[in-house]
């Protein structure tokens, strides 16, 4: 049966329990949420001795369900002082749902300085020290804990970033080469895990028992259902949008239609889009390596596989990889339109353990703000390989995001919402994702409720972009959201079970399944809604009002080019959407 591993840093111990039964149909984030809401002080300091940090395989995570390798990192964050949970693709979890672990629950304060990792392997965990790797760059370090600990291990760490508990710090995770470079990055729940003195989670699942399945016939009919789905989708089949171009293929489309966000939220197209997008890299590493090169998966079993990598003009590789959201913050909001140059902020954030959209978002502000000019993309770099590496005064103040950027330099062009930075869709010009900013438990959070499906693409019915009246809208997709995030798979799979029906009872099936519980696709929305409502309740009692459902002030008076817009969504839409 599945045990929650809870972890106590005070006097390094580590016990299983089991699952209590109110946890019994959940994971992801759902269960994160969860435990966060029944376990942590909505009051209490994030960096603080009474916040927990909860990490959860999805519901089908560590089976053979397609593109199901999710890992849920919840905590009260300390970029927004409210409930988090951010998540990434990687091996890592995978083998955690292995071991028959459905929660791994730290918490917990160190009562020295120092920095300690776990080992959890079929036979139980062991602490190890890890001074030695403190105050390196993850690039460095990854191979020694391959070295050490063998090449079937999987690493969860924070870099130095989170050494210093700068509220941008993202929790890292290995890919399937061993890069450092899966983040659940948003948040700054890396800063939760430094505080801990917790820098390591090392996890072997040699020999491990695998995922107990209630009713396999189930859980095989859905599994069939959704990799069909997946299969046939324009966007998620193989050589489809995604494989081929990345999640950059979104660059050239959003700029399209007026919504990419330019030199920190002034525009909403950027003349560089095209020599940044997906296409480009794709073109270029055609050149450079004489061959077409498809994108990889992020973590094994992963069929949509949109992860790419980038090389340079000797054909050696730059980064792995450069998302959408990646080369939109590292280059349209900052004004650089230089992908080498967009490739090393990113190999930079993977080593220092940043989160790519606050950090983009910070340099941005920071450039507004005039520090640096728009488009100097080797302050940039200097911002961070000097700076925050080295944790001088002004490293700690881009290190702790955006929003306090602002702050220091008085600047008030901030774009962000409960001090998350805005990711990469402008809210004036495609009104809906701005709702979901607006109205998410999450901060600005576009994986909230991507409602860019509708808006832009077309995914599930074709949806007005300029229509100010979407509380149903972002309501469904936040509900529908929560429940896939709970069940382990990749947000993509959105696209096809949008799109085709019997994807969408696969994915529910193959819950049911391995659960044994009575489920239609009816109960995804109830689910999703549990789970936001839990989420709520601990913001309101964190001290979260309507006040801060809002946008910044101001996106509601300046126009965006190139569609001359404001934000013109009246507040009582954003407040019917729960019906707050």
């Amino acid at each position: 049966m599945p045990k929650i591993l809870r972890v106590n840093m005070t006097d390094r111990t580590a016990t299983y329990e089991d699952v209590p039964e109110r946890y019994k149909f959940l994971g992801g984030r759902g269960l994160t949420s969860t435990i966060v809401y029944d376990e942590v002080d909505p009051t209490c300091h994030p960096l603080g001795p009474n916040n927990k940090l909860v990490f959860a395989p999805g519901i089908v995570t560590g089976t053979n369900a397609p593109t199901s390798g999710r890992v849920s990192v919840g905590g009260k964050s300390p970029l927004t002082g409210g409930i988090k949970e951010s998540n990434a693709g990687s091996s890592w979890v995978q083998a955690v749902a292995k071991l028959g672990i459905k929660a791994i629950i730290v918490e917990g304060f160190p009562k020295e300085s120092g920095w300690w990792g776990l080992y959890i392997t079929k036979d139980g965990v062991e602490f190890f020290p890890a001074d030695e790797y403190a105050g390196r760059g993850l690039y460095e370090v990854y191979p020694q804990l391959f070295e050490r600990f063998g090449k079937k291990a999987h690493i969860c760490s924070i870099g130095v970033a989170g050494e210093m508990k700068m509220a941008m710090a993202g929790v890292c995770f290995n890919d399937n080469h061993g890069r450092p470079s899966r983040y659940s990055g948003r948040g700054g729940l890396g800063a939760v895990m430094g505080s801990k003195g917790l820098k390591f989670i090392v996890v072997d699942d040699t020999g491990a028992p695998g995922v107990e399945i209630a009713n396999p016939d189930l859980f095989n009919q859905g599994r069939k259902k959704l990799l069909e789905a997946l299969r046939q989708h324009d966007i998620t089949k193989p050589k489809g949008g995604l494989n081929t171009y990345g999640t950059a293929i979104l660059v050239n489309i959003i700029n399209e239609a007026g919504g990419y966000p330019t030199r920190n939220f002034r525009e909403g197209r950027f003349e560089g889009a095209a020599a940044t997008s997906g296409e480009a890299i794709f073109e270029n590493n055609k050149k450079r390596l004489g061959k077409e090169l498809y994108n990889h998966a992020c973590h094994p079993g992963c069929v949509i596989q949109c992860s790419n990598t980038y090389y340079d003009e000797k054909g050696n590789e730059i980064v792995s990889c450069i998302e959408y959201e990646t080369t939109w913050a590292l280059g349209a909001n900052c004004g650089i339109d230089n992908l080498e140059a967009i490739g090393k902020l990113t190999w930079l954030c993977n080593d220092l353990g940043l989160d790519t959209i606050e950090a983009g978002g910070t340099i941005a502000v920071a450039m507004d703000a005039g520090l640096l000019s728009f488009g100097d993309w080797e302050g940039a770099i200097r911002l961070l390989d000097e700076e925050v590496r080295k944790g001088t005064p002004l490293g700690h103040i881009i290190g702790n995001g955006a929003a306090f950027t602002g702050k220091a330099f008085g600047w008030y062009r901030v774009p962000g919402v409960k001090g998350q930075n805005m990711p990469a869709y402008e809210p004036r010009a495609i009104k809906g994702i701005g709702i979901t900013y607006a109205i998410s438990t999450m901060g600005a959070d576009h994986t909230s409720g991507y409602t860019i499906a509708p808006e832009i693409l077309g995914v599930g019915g074709k949806v007005d972009q300029f229509d100010v009246n979407k509380a149903e809208l972002a309501r469904n997709f936040q509900y529908t959201t929560a429940f896939i995030d709970t069940t382990g798979h990749c947000l993509f799979i959105a696209f096809a079970i949008l799109d085709i029906p019997s994807g969408f009872e696969g994915m529910v099936e193959e819950c049911a399944g391995l659960l044994g519980a009575d489920w239609t696709p009816d109960d995804a929305a109830r689910i999703g809604k549990e789970i936001i409502d839990r989420e709520l309740a601990f913001n309101r009692a964190a001290g979260f009002t309507k006040s801060d459902d809002r946008l910044p002030e101001f996106m509601k008076y300046e126009k965006l080019p190139p569609h001359n817009v404001v934000w013109d969504v009246p507040d009582e839409v954003l407040d019917a959407v729960f019906g707050e």
